[in-house]
């Protein structure tokens, strides 16, 4: 019999078949821990940082159904699933000791892990709003600007790394990384594009694997000297077209609440809302 509350592990594996009915329910709303955990079962537990990813699911009942789960890939903070703010709550105390620095998810488990958090101490402010968006009918844009996509190749891994490097820090998320090996995975399994304006190329964008259905696109990115002139719609709606040829029945993505102009683009493109999230940062 499994028990009520929170169970925690680092295998994928495990993960994967504990919570498949939940996320299988919703993939959209689970986007995030779905890829988090394929990447981590074909890649290793430290594919996505310098400790072992943690995964949980959460019963309310022992031996009832998985109603939410969460991720964590070290030194980032926990990612939470949709879950009632009971199971938030229990969370922030069965990870308690563990030196989180914030949390993400939808705002008002976020807000509860935080106020269970900090209760002995602390505070807590949110850092980041951002809306999660589903593709509709895409609607290319047009005209178009100069320039094709194009899948990249091994021979493009230092600059996508380079431009994934200024990607994270001009949103200013997580600790500074090296984005190698992130491109290579995107470049291995076909997932990162380029768009070239003779030979050159001027933006990038990527979507992670097919996984229950659905694939994300991040990151979108285009040099500053170079934004401003149809780069990004371009690619982005390039990147949304491969993700469904390659079989996603749903295509997502992230974008800065505050940032009008890529919503607004993302928009036009034929991306729809979906839930908003926040970031938060313990003090």
């Amino acid at each position: 019999m499994s028990p009520a509350g929170w169970r925690l592990t680092s295998d994928a594996e495990e993960f994967g078949r504990e919570a498949g009915p939940c996320l299988a329910a919703d993939p959209a709303g689970h986007t995030v821990p779905l890829t988090v955990a394929e990447t981590v079962r074909r890649h290793g537990p430290r594919a996505l940082g310098t400790d072992d990813a943690r995964f949980g699911v959460w019963r309310r009942r022992a031996d009832g159904p998985v109603e939410a789960v969460f991720v964590r890939t070290p030194p980032r903070g926990p990612l939470l699933g949709p879950m009632p703010e009971l199971a938030a709550r229990e969370l922030a105390e069965a990870l308690r000791g563990t030196g989180a620095e914030g949390v993400k998810g939808g705002e008002g488990p976020a807000r509860a892990f935080a106020e269970a958090w900090t209760a002995a101490g602390g505070s807590w402010a949110i850092t980041r709003r951002s809306r999660l968006y589903r593709l509709g009918t895409l609607t290319p844009p047009h005209p178009a600007p100069p320039g094709a996509r194009r899948r990249a190749t091994a021979a493009d891994v230092p600059l996508a790394a380079a431009w994934m490097d200024a990607f994270a820090a001009d949103i200013g998320t997580g600790p500074a990384t090296d984005h190698t090996a992130h491109a290579e995975r995107r470049v291995a399994y076909g997932g990162l594009y380029l768009w070239e304006t003779g030979g050159v190329p001027v933006s990038m964008a990527a979507h992670s694997p097919v996984v229950a259905g659905q694939a994300r696109v991040a990151p979108v990115y285009t040099p500053p000297a170079l934004r401003g002139r149809g780069y990004a719609g371009a690619v982005t709606a390039a990147v949304s077209r491969a993700a469904r040829e390659a079989g996603a029945r749903q295509v997502l993505l992230f974008a800065d609440v505050a940032n009008p102009t890529s919503t607004a683009l993302y928009q036009r493109i034929g991306y729809r809302p979906v839930a908003d999230h926040v970031d938060i940062a313990f003090t």
